[in-house]
């Protein structure tokens, strides 16, 4: 689905009265210079006289994330002791606190860096992304290699199971 048949959607009720043609315009322009396939939270407010404003949002925090971590999805089961999706270091969760110290949810409650980075963290885990203080190329490339065996083998597991649902 293309960026803007998303965005479109809400415009279609025709008590908005908005030209569908003259927003796409608007929002391909606004974000032309973002790559597409990025996930971009828009608000659209839609005045009395027919006009809108669009605003778009930065990518989500766990966009940023799994991004950083090389990763499409997060874990299945988190927690301790739980899978692991991903690793990204502190230097990544500080860079995202400094984009994401922007977005309005942060910027307008004067929110301090620290605890940008400490929810950071927090959503990581939540991803089943482990936060490392360092890391090397060579431990990233052992610890895809094992995720990649693992990801196999829980989808073997996963087609065993439904076929054995299948069966009964």
């Amino acid at each position: 689905m293309s960026r803007i048949s998303r965005a479109t959607r809400a415009l279609r009720k025709p008590e908005r009265g908005v030209s569908i043609n003259q927003f796409c315009k608007e929002f391909n322009e606004k974000t032309k210079d973002i790559k597409e396939g990025i996930p971009l939270p828009t608000k659209i407010f839609v005045k009395p006289d027919r006009t809108f404003e669009i605003k778009i949002g930065q990518p989500t925090v766990s966009y940023f994330l799994k991004a950083a971590a090389g990763i499409e999805k997060g874990a299945r089961h988190t927690g301790k002791g739980q899978e692991v999706a991903g690793l990204v270091t502190l230097k990544h969760v500080y860079e995202i606190a400094r984009v994401k110290a922007q977005d309005d949810a942060f910027a307008l409650q004067d929110v301090p860096l620290s605890s940008v980075v400490r929810s950071i963290i927090g959503s990581a885990r939540s991803l089943g992304i482990r936060v490392v203080k360092d890391l090397s190329s060579e431990e990233l490339a052992a610890f895809q290699k094992e995720r990649a065996l693992f990801l196999a083998a829980q989808k073997e597991a996963d087609l065993a199971a439904q076929a054995e649902a299948a069966k009964k």
